[in-house]
């Protein structure tokens, strides 16, 4: 095997990621790399993004494929570099997968300084003990919930009344990161955002304005908060995701985020969405216990393994 770590790929490495990412994304149904990573790797200059990728090759088999997996590596704010896998589907779970995994991480480990966080979708006993084998501590789960919608009309009654707007562009980006970053403080991933960050996401091609409802204080001091969604239309079933909710930290205690994450899937409902979705951590008893009263029920587990070296 032969393992490359790149920030800029060239025509045929490119061509070979999507590929390898497509293939990916067909057998599990599932997104193989988080939003960020996967906006990346469209783009054929990844360092751009801040992001790097090393692939791992082998002999092509009767179709052509060579390339055996990849491993985007994200710096992060805390210091700790996190590690995105995808293994080709077709060298999973096997002697085969045990070495890919293991070049991929040992080339990660050589290259980077400081710790590493692994991060695994869909987690499975075999992926804990594949971590561990290596080093890693299980460190973080992250839980996918899922509920029918619309809700039933008594789950709706349960939610104080909200009204809510579309996003506007240019208007709300300050208030809306304001109250976000305040809300999701110390948070690893959500909690400090910048402009240009929330501009890539506006830019996204799933991006509609109108699914990111926004919901203002009546006495005009600000925003409440607001429920971002997202609609997955290539999921099998389609998924309407509620992908960031927020409730302004002045406004804590008052029942918002039961009202709007009520509107967001009220809002995808009526786009024809018939199951809602959403991400959230294991260790947050007081979010899962309000999923969990409105009808979700866990579906998977993304997983977080940590190595601490120095590198």
């Amino acid at each position: 095997m032969n393992v490359l770590v790149l920030s800029e790929l060239d025509r045929a490495q490119h061509a070979s990621l999507l590929a390898l990412l497509r293939r990916c994304e067909a057998v599990d149904a599932h997104p193989a790399l988080p939003d960020p990573q996967r906006a990346a790797a469209e783009s054929a200059d990844l360092g751009g993004s801040g992001h790097r990728v090393a692939l791992v090759y082998g002999d092509a088999d009767a179709t052509g494929n060579h390339l055996l997996g990849c491993a985007f590596l994200t710096p992060g704010p805390d210091g700790v570099t996190s590690v995105h896998l995808a293994l080709d589907p077709a060298h999973r779970g096997n002697a085969d997968g045990e070495s890919i995994l293991s070049a991929l991480v040992h080339t990660v480990l050589q290259t980077t300084p400081g710790s590493v966080r692994l991060w695994t979708m869909r987690a499975t006993a075999d992926d804990d003990a594949a971590a561990h084998a290596l080093g890693f501590q299980t460190e973080r789960e992250l839980v996918q919930m899922r509920v029918p919608i619309p809700l039933p009309e008594d789950e709706l009654a349960t939610a104080r009344p909200v009204t809510t707007r579309g996003f506007v562009p240019g208007q709300d980006d300050e208030a809306w990161l304001s109250v976000n970053n305040r809300a999701f403080e110390g948070h690893p991933e959500q909690g400090a955002w910048t402009l240009e960050q929330l501009h890539d996401r506006l830019a996204a091609p799933w991006f509609d304005p109108e699914g990111f409802r926004i919901a203002e204080d009546p006495g005009g001091a600000g925003l409440i908060g607001s429920c971002w969604t997202k609609i997955h239309r290539d999921a099998i079933p389609v998924l309407g995701e509620i992908y960031v909710i927020a409730v302004n930290p002045d406004h804590h205690g008052e029942g918002w985020g039961r009202s709007l994450t009520v509107a967001g899937l009220q809002w995808l409902a009526e786009q024809g969405v018939k199951v809602g979705m959403l991400y959230t951590d294991a260790t947050n008893t007081a979010a899962v216990s309000l999923y969990r009263s409105l009808g979700f029920t866990v579906d998977h587990v993304d997983r977080s393994y940590l190595l601490e070296h120095s590198g």
